[in-house]
Formats: structure tokens, C-alpha cells, sequence
């Protein structure tokens, strides 16, 4: 329990980063190519770790997060990041909260996604005013460990003995399956933003618990990033073994998208697993839904601060009341539009991606990070290895549009 006690940012992380790259693009994935994106949730997992792991690291190391170290490297860099988060975080937060709508709707059975949109948008709002990072801490533990049990036991029973499965790796050449591709690689684990919000759960975390060791928040950090990649898996397999050549296609509307997702997971289960799954899909979403709606007010307030010097006592609040606003006016225009919105969302944290990438990677080598908090030399090596595998990608995927 001490252990467990100890933990908290890692699992925000994964909180965050269990959502719609796991639920619908991983699931997507499985429908559409059986395992044959296997190669590229594992590379794309496997290129954005050190990057992800660099916001910890700096955070236990100095004590403050990464946009102060941004901060140091210059305000130009702190500006780029603000401006980038402005454009994203509205069409980010929206998407999430689409999704989680639609499945509360089709679960529940009562209730318009519209009504859903502003009784989830309402209670993660109260729970953040209420209990701010202690609340968010204890109920993400509950959340993320309630998943990977009930997905574990979805995939267990979508196992059947006369199942054909073919583990042939594919690689997509035309236009539109590359730009799924990237959309899928965009949000897996999670868009590599998350790794400014982890800091900062990391700073707040180590305010409630002073002795917390560097060495236990990669712990930790680990812990999370684990559970993530376990959990992608997780439901690419489901996509694959309940949908892959079922010959149905998942519609762009946020409702309809969860009616489907949980009627094919219950034809082929059975109608007694419809609880299984509703939960395991509606925990997923509220948990991306929460600490999203907590992460971008969190370091867009953080940066105003470092930029103008003056610090404010309802920063948190007013970048709070901007997003819901926010969200539920882009909600009433694109709610048809869920796909969509999710496809122009994961593409873009994709292109960014790179930006992400090489800023951490220069803070944490650099002169600001203390000299024993730095990475070793095969660390920067693979960094580095990984940030061309980034660019690279992203030059395929202009290249094809």
C-alpha cells in the first residue's frame, strides 16, 4: 500500500494518455487491419518515451516543471508552446469529451450526448474546484487499475478457439490509410504535450509528499507509461478480434460511434459483457476527459505566469471557465463530426510532435538540468534516433496529401 501510496503522476499520465488513441483509434486500428498496426503502436510507444520520461526527470530534479525550463532556453520557445496549446486544446478537449458522451448515452440508455456532454463537463469541473490535485490523485489510481482489469477480461473473452488470427505486419501506401496511420500515431500513447502536464503533476505530488526520490518518480513514471502501452494493446486486440472483417464501418458521429462499439463488442461476447465493456470504455474516457480538462488550464495559466511575472490566484479558474466554454461552443457545431475532429486533433499533435521532442531533449542535456539528473549517453543517442524516426514520418505524411 506504501508503494501504491507513492505513486500518482505516472498514473495521471496514464489517465490522460488512455483514451481516444486507446478506445477509438487502437480499437479502429484493430477493426480495419486485424494486427497489422501492431509495429506501429509498439514503434510509436517505444520513440516518444524518451521524451515523455524527460518531464519527470526535469520536475524531481529541480523542483519546477518544463515550462520554466522552456523559460530559460529563451521566451521565444515558452511563446511557440503557449500559442501551440492555444490553437489545440479547444478541438483536444472537445473530442475527448464527444466520445465519453456517446458511451455515458449507450450505456446508460437515457439521455441525449448533448445532455451527457454537460453533466460530465459539469462533474469534472466540480471535482477539480473541490479537491484540485489531491482528489485527482486518489481517483485516477482507482480508475486506471478498474480498466486494465476489465479489459483484461473483454480481451480473455473475445478469445474464441476458431479464431483466425494472422499477427502480418502492414504498411500503408494510399492517402487516406497513411493519414489514419499518422492520426493513430498522433495520440499513442498520447500526444507528447502530456509530458509538460506530467511535470507539473510531478511538482504538485512532491508537495503533498516531500520525501518522493527522483528514482521514484521514474518509478513511477514507468509504472504509467507500462500500463499504457499494455492497455493500447489491449484494445487493438479487441478491435481485432470483434470486428476485423465483420464488414462494418464506425460512423463519425460521437453517439452513433458508441452505440456500434458497444453493440458489436456485446453480439459477439454476449449481452451479459455489455457491463464489462461499458465501464471499461466509460472509465477510459472520464479519465481522459478529467485530467485533460485539468492539464491545459494548468500550464496555460503556468506560462501567462512565467511570461508577464505576475502570479494569480484564479489563473487556474479563469483558463478553466475559457476551456468549458470553449469546448461546449466547438460541441454544438461538430458534434456530428466526430471523426473528424479526432482525425484533425491526432494529426496535428503528430507534426508537432518533433517540436515537443527536440525542446525536451535540449533542456534536459543542457546546462539547466543538474549534471547527475541528466540522461545517459545511450539515452541521448536513442533520443536522438528518435527524434529523426518523428521528423521522418512527418515528411511521409506531407509527402502524401
Amino acid at each position: 500500500m506504501q508503494i501504491l501510496k507513492r505513486l500518482g503522476p505516472g498514473f495521471l499520465f496514464a489517465g490522460a494518455a488512455i483514451g481516444v488513441s486507446h478506445l477509438v483509434q487502437s480499437t479502429r486500428a484493430g477493426a480495419d487491419f486485424g494486427f497489422g498496426l501492431l509495429w506501429a503502436l509498439l514503434l510509436i510507444n517505444a520513440v516518444k518515451y524518451p521524451f515523455f520520461e524527460f518531464g519527470p526527470r526535469y520536475a524531481s530534479a529541480t523542483g519546477e516543471n518544463l515550462l520554466a525550463g522552456y523559460a530559460k532556453m529563451g521566451k521565444g520557445v515558452l511563446i511557440a508552446y503557449f500559442i501551440i496549446t492555444l490553437g489545440t486544446m479547444f478541438t483536444i478537449q472537445t473530442a475527448v469529451t464527444i466520445v465519453t458522451a456517446g458511451i455515458a448515452s449507450s450505456l446508460f440508455g437515457v439521455g441525449s450526448v448533448v445532455l451527457w456532454t454537460a453533466v460530465i463537463t459539469g462533474i469534472c469541473f466540480f471535482i477539480l474546484i473541490v479537491g484540485r490535485y489531491k482528489i485527482l490523485d486518489s481517483l485516477m489510481k482507482v480508475i486506471v487499475l478498474s480498466l486494465t482489469i476489465s479489459t483484461i477480461v473483454a480481451v480473455v473473452l473475445a478469445i474464441k478457439p476458431e479464431s483466425n488470427l494472422s499477427f502480418t505486419q502492414v504498411l500503408p501506401t494510399d492517402a487516406l490509410s497513411v493519414a489514419f496511420l499518422i492520426a493513430f500515431m498522433g495520440w499513442m500513447p498520447a500526444p507528447l504535450d502530456i509530458s509538460i502536464w506530467h511535470s507539473i503533476w510531478t511538482v504538485e505530488k512532491k508537495k503533498l509528499d516531500e520525501a518522493i526520490t527522483p528514482k521514484e518518480s521514474r518509478f513511477d513514471f514507468n509504472v504509467g507509461y507500462l500500463s499504457t502501452t499494455f492497455l493500447a494493446m489491449g484494445f487493438l486486440a479487441l478491435g481485432a478480434l470483434v470486428m476485423y472483417n465483420s464488414g462494418e464501418r464506425f460512423s463519425g458521429n460521437g453517439g452513433e460511434f458508441a452505440n456500434q462499439l458497444i453493440s458489436m463488442y456485446t453480439y459477439s461476447l454476449g449481452e451479459h459483457t455489455k457491463i464489462i465493456i461499458g465501464i471499461a470504455a466509460l472509465t477510459t474516457m472520464f479519465s481522459t476527459t478529467l485530467t485533460t480538462l485539468d492539464g491545459s488550464p494548468r500550464v496555460m495559466n503556468a506560462s501567462v505566469e512565467i511570461l508577464t511575472g505576475m502570479r494569480s490566484k484564479r489563473g487556474y479558474l479563469f483558463w478553466l471557465l475559457i476551456l468549458v466554454t470553449g469546448t461546449l461552443s466547438i460541441f454544438f457545431f461538430f458534434v456530428s463530426e466526430m471523426g473528424l475532429l479526432i482525425k484533425v486533433a491526432t494529426i496535428l499533435s503528430f507534426l508537432t510532435a518533433p517540436f515537443y521532442a527536440i525542446i525536451n531533449y535540449k533542456l534536459i542535456c543542457g546546462s539547466h538540468t543538474p549534471a547527475q539528473a541528466r540522461p545517459s549517453a545511450f539515452m541521448r543517442y536513442y533520443s536522438l534516433v528518435s527524434i529523426v524516426v518523428l521528423i521522418a514520418f512527418s515528411f511521409w505524411f506531407l509527402s502524401t496529401i
